[in-house]
């Protein structure tokens, strides 16, 4: 392992002013997503819609670092024949892939999920790493709910994040660790906030324990956030606050960034959010996005399956990269969303 390479890249996948795009929706997810556009989800349909993202050259070039693919995409090719690993690397940007294979009920643990996937990670990472993949992405899920999550979800999935953070290092690629914890319940910030810092305290003494060089990874947790069905909202200064105070408490100044995810906001407030974290200033790591959903929403929506629409989906992209670029130096602001083309 040659850590100042490692950590050339996860300096680089956290550049001021850019982020990382997460393409790394699953065959499931993506097609769901597809349906909302009515476009029928085939391997082709799903080739066409990512190379359009690649070859928005303003959007890839300015404002994208990385980009998270999934196995399909990582194998395929652009319609004159490039590989899209290709299309990504001449934009500037670096090539990842999304390595984990989703989630498993955790036994003895109702309601709960293990990620599963560290089977023959050793040897596929080899294979992604010829491809051109320089960093990798792991997610734990972990739910809030009544008498969840447990010390054991916390645990195993914790331990599992750690040890694929510690195969990508030996493999000579850079681990995006990500503990998810979801905000789809009715809980309040400060429930998430409690929860998120268990979480993160368990993922980092896992990464000491098995040896996981923090400055060459980057760290992809969720925000400080209200769940969904929750009645009362925090408003994006308590978020920001509560958000960079979690993470003074809990992130080694070792880490050379964060990114991230949006986790189901909608586009502008995942862009406030980023925005006011930034402006509060005087952070040990850089604050970025990793976001697939909040990105891409309205591109898919302006695309729609149809060539005609491939320059409209390609300024959506870019709007939507501009803003959270900005948001990531903490210069966004509600009027320029305004002046989208």
């Amino acid at each position: 392992m040659n850590l100042a390479d490692l950590n050339k890249v996860a300096l680089a996948m956290v550049t001021p002013g850019k982020g990382i795009l997460a393409a790394d929706e699953s065959s499931g997810t993506i097609k769901k997503r597809f349906d909302a556009i009515k476009v029928e989800s085939t391997e082709e349909s799903r080739r066409d819609y990512r190379e359009m993202l690649f070859r928005s050259s303003e959007a890839m070039s300015k404002y994208v670092s990385g980009v998270i693919l999934y196995d399909e995409t990582i194998w395929q090719n652009a319609k004159d024949g490039t590989p899209l690993v290709k299309l990504i690397e001449q934009s500037g940007a670096i090539p990842g892939i999304k390595v984990d294979e989703g989630t498993q009920a955790l036994p003895q643990c109702p309601g709960e999920l293990v990620t599963v996937g560290l089977d023959k990670l050793a040897e596929r990472l080899k294979k992604y790493y010829e491809r051109g993949a320089r960093f990798a992405k792991w997610r734990a899920v972990i739910d809030i709910g009544s008498g969840i999550p447990t010390m054991t979800a916390i645990s195993v999935n914790a331990h599992a994040l750690a040890r694929y953070a510690a195969l990508c290092q030996a493999a000579q690629i850079v681990p995006i660790v990500e503990p998810e914890v979801l905000m789809d319940g009715d809980h309040d910030i400060d429930r998430c906030y409690d929860v998120t810092q268990r979480v993160l305290n368990k993922t980092f003494q896992e990464l000491r324990i098995q040896r996981v060089e923090l400055e060459g990874m980057v760290l992809k947790p969720n925000m400080a956030i209200s769940g969904k069905k929750c009645a009362k909202r925090a408003s994006v200064d308590e978020v920001a606050e509560k958000t960079v105070r979690l993470l003074k408490a809990c992130v080694p100044a070792a880490v050379p960034g964060i990114a991230f995810l949006s986790g189901g906001q909608s586009d502008e407030e995942a862009t406030a959010h980023l925005d006011a974290m930034n402006r509060i200033g005087g952070l040990p790591w850089k604050l970025t996005f990793s976001y697939g959903r909040a990105l891409q929403a309205a591109p898919q929506k302006a695309w729609s399956g149809k060539a005609e629409n491939i320059a409209a989906g390609q300024r959506a992209f870019t709007h939507r990269a501009q803003m959270n670029a900005l948001a990531s130096k903490g210069e966004w602001e509600t009027g320029l969303e305004k002046k989208v083309a």
